[in-house]
């Protein structure tokens, strides 16, 4: 049978089952309406009728007057178009005598044992309604009775049914899904002996050919691909023991899987002896390997004796992450992803090392072989400028004033490549003192104060009151706020202004100098601080060695600080640095 014809008589049988249950309850409670509609209509309206009567002859004298007499003869005739009990018209009809009596009555004890009489043929007509609302009412409580029996059987049979319809018939859906679900789970594990077997005619019989002849198909797919597996095992193998970098790679218990010849070589390891062996406890003999895998810096720069001499390399690590699936309960499954374990790298750059250190040295030898030179140079413009030496006239003062620009530019840049040179080779010097930041700033706008004054321009210094101490380099310092304060004098107009900020922010001292220039492109600001990065100018300006921003840096992370830039097209720019504070 098809799920589809399963699933339509199943929905029909419970539409019939509620249908049925609905009739029944409706029958009962339509009868034990009529019953009750049976007891108001009838009898409520004789004892009216009787009351009416009643009413009549106790509350005024006889003879009756017309009036009167109309009232009772009209409740009389309605009474007697209503007889509906058994015995109800014979005493009806002995209430009619006994009235008509009573009107053919002269005397006055005639009239009062027609009276008397008149009251027992209504209390008779009385009794014989109230009797009957009292069966008719026993009868519809038994009604009722019967009905709420009924519906409570119906309704209990209605929930067994029902209740073992909802437990046993989802399972026609859900028990073939479940093994379809826990049959998928184990081809995903490579079970490939995993098969389904369906013996009802349905379309889950037929998934399950469909599924068994998928899983035959993997299974035969999976076993020839094996010797391919091995062979390119087998050819990875042999790429990474000829690969010119050291390679140690680790599975995800921390297990050494491979490991080539030159990183054997470096680490002084027999590579057949130490696959298949716990990382944890190799780097307990070996320092080396416990440099490589955990790293006391973050420098992955290592140096290492090699090649009979000090060689330089560069560690590199990378996780294998692979997709998982796990099992979060019975049904359901969650794709996530897993570490495979770690392949550690080490690059041989003890070449560009060494490159390094010659161009280093060179800029180093360079820079401090011209300074001597442009000291002479800056002597003999000083000698030209006195008049003592003789008069010159304004296009000759104009080219020495040329001259001396370069001359201090030059100077400049060698001064900057020595710092450079310092800082790369690790020579770099800082002599720290606790100071005030007031001393720091006032430094450096006396410095400025001169330059500023030929431009116009107004220096404005917002420094906080009795700010805390910090421990720092003062000339070195100094000088970064000097470069800040130059470069934004350069690039503002006249009569503009800068403004110098100093202020506590945490624990820190916040330094910043900010200028109303045009301002620095957001493509620009992340590279500001890069050696030698330069910003493209209009040519107004001239441009410096692209090395002071990225001495300060050095300067100011070599006092734990940290330095950084605000700016916008438009709106200037604001150059920002900040130093701990002495507690």
């Amino acid at each position: 049978m098809k799920i589809k014809t399963k699933l339509r008589l199943g929905f029909g049988f419970l539409f019939i089952l509620v249908l049925s249950f609905g009739l029944i309850a409706l029958f009962f409670l339509n009868e034990l309406s009529d019953k009750s509609k049976v007891i108001l209509k009838d009898n409520y309206k004789s004892l009216k009728y009787v009351a009416a009567m009643r009413n009549v002859i106790d509350q005024h004298p006889f003879p009756l007057s017309s009036t009167q007499l109309a009232v009772f003869r009209e409740n009389l005739k309605n009474e007697g178009l209503n007889i509906t009990e058994p015995g109800e018209k014979v005493a009806f009809q002995k209430l009619e005598t006994t009235f008509r009596v009573l009107n053919n009555s002269q005397s006055s004890t005639d009239k009062e044992n027609s009276i008397k009489n008149l009251r027992v043929a209504l209390q008779n007509i009385e009794n014989l309604n109230m009797k009957a609302i009292y069966d008719k009412n026993e009868l519809a409580s038994e009604t009722s009775s019967r009905a709420n029996l009924y519906i409570m059987i119906a309704a209990t049979l209605s929930f067994i049914i029902l209740f073992t319809f909802i437990v046993n018939f989802p399972g026609f859906v859900a028990n073939p899904l479940a093994e379809f679900s826990a049959a998928i789970k184990q081809i995903s594990r490579k079970n490939y002996k995993q098969r389904l077997h369906f013996e009802n005619e349905d379309e889950f019989t037929e998934l399950a050919d469909s599924f068994n002849g998928m899983v035959v198909k993997l299974n035969e797919w999976e076993n020839s691909n094996l010797s391919k597996i091995k062979s390119e095992k087998s050819r990875i193998e042999a790429i990474i023991a000829q690969m010119q970098d050291a390679i140690i790679g680790l599975n995800e218990k921390g297990e050494v899987l491979f490991l080539n010849h030159l990183a054997a070589k470096l680490m002084s390891l027999d590579e057949d002896k130490v696959i298949g062996q716990n990382v944890a406890e190799l780097m307990q003999k070996n320092e080396l390997l416990k440099r490589i895998i955990k790293p006391e810096t973050d420098d992955n720069t290592l140096k290492i004796y090699a090649d009979d001499k000090e060689s330089y390399f560069l560690l590199e690590n990378r996780e294998i992450i692979i997709p998982n699936y796990e099992e979060q309960d019975e049904n359901t499954l969650i794709a996530s992803s897993k570490s495979a374990g770690s392949v550690y790298t080490l690059k041989n750059i003890t070449q560009f090392k060494e490159l390094d250190e010659a161009k280093t040295n060179f800029i180093a030898t360079v820079s401090h072989e011209l300074k001597t030179p442009l000291s002479s140079i800056k002597m003999s413009l000083k000698l030209l400028n006195d008049e003592r030496v003789g008069a010159m006239n304004e296009e000759q003062h104009e080219l020495l004033n040329h001259i001396k620009e370069d001359s201090d530019r030059l100077l400049k840049i060698t001064s900057e490549l020595l710092d450079l040179s310092q800082v790369e080779t690790g020579n770099l010097k800082l002599t720290f003192a606790i100071t005030k930041p007031e001393e720091i700033v006032s430094y450096a706008v006396d410095a400025v104060k001169f330059q500023a004054e030929q431009k116009s321009i107004q220096l404005v210094l917002n420094c906080s009151q009795n700010l805390p101490n910090v421990n720092a380099d003062i000339q070195k310092t100094a000088w970064v706020l000097v470069n800040f304060l130059s470069n934004a004098l350069r690039y503002s107009s006249e009569k503009s202004k800068v403004i110098i900020d100093v202020f506590q922010k945490d624990k820190f001292i916040e330094f910043s100098v900010r200028d109303f220039g045009k301002g620095i492109d957001e493509k620009y600001q992340k590279r500001l601080f890069d050696r030698y990065f330069q910003v493209p100018t209009d040519g107004q300006n001239k441009s410096g060695s692209g090395l002071g921003l990225a001495i300060s840096k050095d300067f100011i992370e070599a006092e734990n600080g940290k330095i950084w830039v605000v700016s916008a097209i438009g709106e200037g720019s604001k150059f920002c640095f900040n130093l701990p504070i002495v507690e």
